[in-house]
């Protein structure tokens, strides 16, 4: 019997004006304390060469809540501010390890609002959850049960940019387990035109769920930029800007879930291509279509899905010619523009369609490592 998966399940909840008091303000703090944190630890190293660890900015923390200057850090709970640190202390291990780049300030306007509590900062009880000098417990909309008997091990609280509030409760759920093997794999070649090409022939079309919403889009963006700075008018326009958006990314992540999961349940091994979307979208002519078509997150989904289930993903290297390849006799023609949709193998005389080909080719690639 495998470990049992660790999962999260995000609710909304609906705060009383005295919740959002207090939740804005921990946000604040936690802020405050990552970019503190941040600093010194920057310093230390720039001027000592000292690295420092977790337990020397916690002790910082402990003499910061002493100053008359910081001593509004003990009106919140200190969980929060201490999962800031160690969230800090997880970028420097990264950045050390060479997975990331250096840790980053956090931005009030850009960066997202949200704070941690463990177990002895929340109580969970009948179905209702109480943060620590929360007073009343949330109003949360639970719309999905949780597994039976799940007791959550962290809490997660958020604001998105659109003012939505949602709560995240990482629990054990034993109802993920390994799904039987199937000797069924596919390649999955991403596109444009098309979200997915898969190596059976099949074209996932792309919903462009931001073209679909682009004219609201701009007309709510120009209403957002005639009005005068700091003004209320200015806060319900710019709330309008991030409603939309907020529903054109809750739309694509549906879509790419349920995407994700299918591919997964359908296929022992999904090979994709090991794409560089952060260089893709310096293309300005095509930066808009990849990011909407979001091929990082879906990426991830299968990834994280495919461990849950006893799958493999297998991801090729980028430079792999699979659209310039022919799939049936594997010669490689020299230049192939994106223009061109089909083409017919001057060795062979197969014609191919080129996302089809590519998919073929990234499958045979992506068995052929394994």
């Amino acid at each position: 019997m495998g470990e049992v998966v660790k999962r999260a399940y995000k609710y909304r909840f609906y705060p009383t004006p005295e919740q959002v008091e207090q939740l804005n303000r921990t946000f604040g703090c936690v802020r405050l304390v990552y970019n503190r944190a941040l600093d010194a630890r920057t310093r230390a190293w720039v001027v000592d060469r000292q690295r420092t660890s977790y337990v020397q900015t916690s002790a910082w923390l402990t003499e910061w809540k002493r100053t008359d200057e910081l001593a509004f850090l003990n009106e919140v709970s200190s969980v929060p501010l201490q999962q800031a640190l160690r969230h800090l202390q997880a970028g420097f291990a990264a950045f050390w390890d060479k997975r990331s780049r250096y840790p980053r300030f956090k931005s009030k306007r850009k960066s997202r609002a949200s704070a941690e509590y463990t177990r002895s900062a929340f109580r969970w009880r009948d179905g209702q959850l109480t943060l620590a000098k929360m007073g009343a417990p949330l109003a949360v909309a639970w719309s999905r049960p949780l597994p039976e008997g799940a007791q959550p091990s962290t809490v997660t609280v958020s604001r998105d940019s659109a003012g939505r509030w949602f709560v995240s409760l990482l629990v054990q759920d034993p109802t993920i387990r390994a799904l039987p093997p199937l000797s069924a794999a596919v390649g999955v070649d991403a596109g444009i035109t098309s979200l997915v090409t898969l190596s059976t022939g099949e074209k996932v079309t792309n919903p462009r769920h931001e073209r679909a919403d682009r004219r609201k889009l701009a007309t709510a963006q120009r209403e957002l930029s005639r009005k005068a700075k700091g003004s209320a008018n200015r806060t319900k326009a710019r709330l309008k800007v991030a409603r939309i958006h907020a529903r054109i990314a809750d739309r694509r992540r549906d879509h790419l879930h349920k995407l994700s999961t299918r591919l997964v349940h359908e296929n022992q091994t999904v090979v994709i291509e090991d794409l560089s979307v952060r260089n893709m979208i310096r293309n300005h002519s095509l930066a808009r279509a990849i990011s909407d078509a979001a091929w990082s997150d879906l990426r991830a989904m299968l990834e994280y899905k495919a461990a849950w289930y006893g799958r493999t993903v297998i991801a090729v290297d980028r430079w792999y010619p699979s659209s310039k390849t022919c799939s049936t006799c594997g010669r490689i023609t020299t230049a192939m523009p994106l223009t061109v949709r089909s083409w017919t193998c001057p060795g062979c005389a197969t014609e191919h369609d080129r996302d089809v080909n590519a998919a073929r080719n990234i499958l045979a690639a992506g068995l052929a490592e394994r």
